[in-house]
């Protein structure tokens, strides 16, 4: 699981990468889900903090560069 000081000092094109990452990965969790083939249950609740602090961060620095 990626620490958030470990996104802070990601680009913002890394932070896009990782986002588009993780939700492929969200999609095939859930898709092993569906079919009972799920190996860590835990993972999808990890992806899915990992996404919501990438958005969070993303938003935060457009906040940030908008009053600039």
């Amino acid at each position: 699981m990626a620490k958030i000081e470990d996104l802070r000092q990601k680009t913002d094109d890394q932070l896009a990468d990782a986002l588009v990452e993780l939700k492929r990965e969200q999609f095939n969790l859930r898709f092993q889900a569906a079919t009972n083939q799920l190996e860590r249950p835990a993972r999808v609740k990890e992806v899915r903090r990992e996404i919501a602090q990438i958005k969070t961060l993303q938003t935060e620095r457009a906040s940030a560069s908008a009053e600039a």
